[in-house]
């Protein structure tokens, strides 16, 4: 059987022990974990992880991410459904076409996000509250990529400019991520880095906005928020609620 680890860069334990550490495959010890701490960076993080750990699938997980019980199995049969050139896999992620695959709930946004396909989906990006990989796809986090943001669209870029495959697919996972309000200075560094990186490939659609050559995709979505903050912040449930109450108000209280 393909062995599989969790990895998951954390600089705020309460936050792990509420969300991620409290999944039933990780309490039960059927899902094996490694914990990075003080990076500089979420790729600097996932390639210590990577580094550190022997795992045939490694799957990176945000600290506030939550498994409904069943996950890991279920993940299993993903995986065996998806074509053969795969190296990435993902709980969310951004059509070729720009639809959102899902399902995620997101406390956030106070829903389930992302559209429920029959079968694996190539994508152009991934939200980064999960990605799956195969280590014998032999890719690497980009160390140059500062901060943590972009990370999910920049590794599906590098799958597929190696001629690998990224996909997303029904994989149901519960982020308890706290409300957002702006899309400040780090995000418009790492979108630029990005700019200069994919300038050849672009435009590329991140779950979030559109990297294009120009940049107003970034300016218009940025004012959007701005906009929109009020909206959004009575859309959010908070993260106060147990996250097995989450996953049971979205049908996933044991995952079949």
């Amino acid at each position: 059987m393909t062995s599989m680890i969790l990895a998951c860069a954390s600089h705020a334990p309460a936050i792990l022990q509420a969300n991620l550490l409290r999944s039933a495959d990780i309490v039960s010890g059927a899902l094996p974990y490694h914990v990075e701490q003080g990076a500089e960076s979420a790729s600097a993080a996932y390639n210590r992880a990577l580094q550190a750990t022997t795992a045939d699938v490694v799957i990176f997980a945000h600290h506030d991410v939550y498994l409904p019980p069943g996950w890991t199995a279920l993940l299993r049969r993903r995986l065996e459904q998806l074509p053969q050139d795969w190296a990435l896999f993902g709980a969310f992620g951004v059509g070729l076409d720009g639809a959102h695959i899902g399902p995620v709930w997101s406390s956030s946004l106070g829903q389930i996000v992302g559209r429920v396909p029959l079968g694996p989906v190539p994508v152009q990006s991934f939200d980064e509250l999960l990605i799956v990989m195969r280590r014998d796809a032999n890719l690497r986090w980009d160390a140059a990529l500062p901060g943590w943001h972009f990370y999910g669209t920049d590794i599906v870029a590098t799958a597929r400019a190696a001629g690998r495959g990224a996909y997303a697919g029904a994989l149901p996972t519960v982020h308890n991520d706290r409300y957002h309000e702006a899309l400040g200075p780090d995000f418009t560094e790492c979108y630029r880095f990005m700019q200069r990186k994919w300038a050849p490939v672009l435009p590329l659609r991140s779950p979030i906005t559109k990297i294009s050559r120009s940049g107003l995709h970034l300016m218009r979505d940025r004012w959007k928020a701005h906009r929109s903050a009020g909206f959004r912040v009575g859309m959010a449930t908070g993260t106060d609620t147990p996250v097995e109450t989450l996953a049971e108000r979205c049908g996933w209280a044991k995952l079949d």
